[in-house]
C-alpha cells in the first residue's frame, strides 16, 4: 500500500485562496478545498480547527498578495510613488476582483477594527514631503485620497463602471491637486 500524501497547511491555504479568486469568498468551504486538492476534508480539519481559522489564513494570504502587488506597483516609473499606490489599489480591484472584495468589501461587523497608522507611515511621509503638510494632516489627506480611490476601485470590482487608465489617472491627479490646494489654503479659510 502506498503511503498517504501529506497535505500541508500552505497547500490548503493556496487551494482556498484559488477558490476565492475564482468563485468568491462565499464559495469557500471544506468540500471545495478538498475537491481542489483531490482529497477528503480530513486534511483541512487536521490543519485548521474551524473554517473561520482557514478564512483568517486566506485573508492573511490575500493581504500578502495585495501588499506585494502594491509594492511592485509603487516602483512603476510611469507614476510618482504616491499616485502609483492609488493606481495599483484600483488595478488590484480590476485584476483580483474577488480578493479585493474579500479584503476591502467584506462585512466587518464582528471584527475588531484597529487603525494601523504605522502601516501607512511610508505613504504619510511621502505626502508630508511632497506637500509640506504635518504628519497629522498628511494622514488625514491620505485617508481622504484613499476613500476617493476606494470608490473608483469598488465601481470597477463590482463591474458597475469601467474607465480607461488615462481617465483614472486624471481623476486621481485632480483629486490630489484639489486636496493639496485645499490643505495649503486652509489657514486662510474658515471651515
Amino acid at each position: 500500500m502506498a503511503p498517504k500524501t501529506k497535505i500541508t497547511k500552505p497547500e490548503i491555504i493556496a487551494a482556498a485562496l484559488d477558490i476565492v479568486r475564482e468563485a468568491g469568498a462565499e464559495s469557500l468551504n471544506a468540500r471545495a478545498v478538498a475537491a481542489k486538492l483531490n482529497c477528503s476534508t480530513q486534511p483541512v480539519f487536521s490543519n485548521f480547527s474551524t473554517m473561520d481559522e482557514l478564512r483568517e489564513s486566506v485573508i492573511a494570504a490575500a493581504d500578502d498578495r495585495y501588499q506585494k502587488f502594491l509594492k511592485r506597483g509603487m516602483s512603476d516609473p510611469q507614476y510618482p510613488p504616491y499616485k502609483a499606490s492609488g493606481i495599483y489599489y484600483i488595478r488590484f480591484a480590476l485584476e483580483e476582483k474577488e480578493l479585493f472584495k474579500l479584503l476591502f468589501m467584506r462585512d466587518r461587523t464582528s471584527e475588531e477594527i484597529r487603525e494601523e497608522r504605522e502601516k501607512l507611515s511610508d505613504l504619510i511621509a511621502l505626502i508630508a514631503e511632497n506637500t509640506g503638510l504635518s504628519q497629522d494632516d498628511a494622514y488625514l489627506f491620505h485617508v481622504e485620497m484613499w476613500l476617493y480611490a476606494h470608490g473608483i476601485a469598488v465601481t470597477i470590482a463590482t463591474s458597475y463602471l469601467s474607465w480607461d487608465w488615462a481617465m483614472i489617472s486624471r481623476m486621481l491627479s485632480d483629486a490630489y491637486e484639489g486636496m493639496r490646494l485645499r490643505y495649503q489654503n486652509r489657514g486662510s479659510e474658515t471651515e
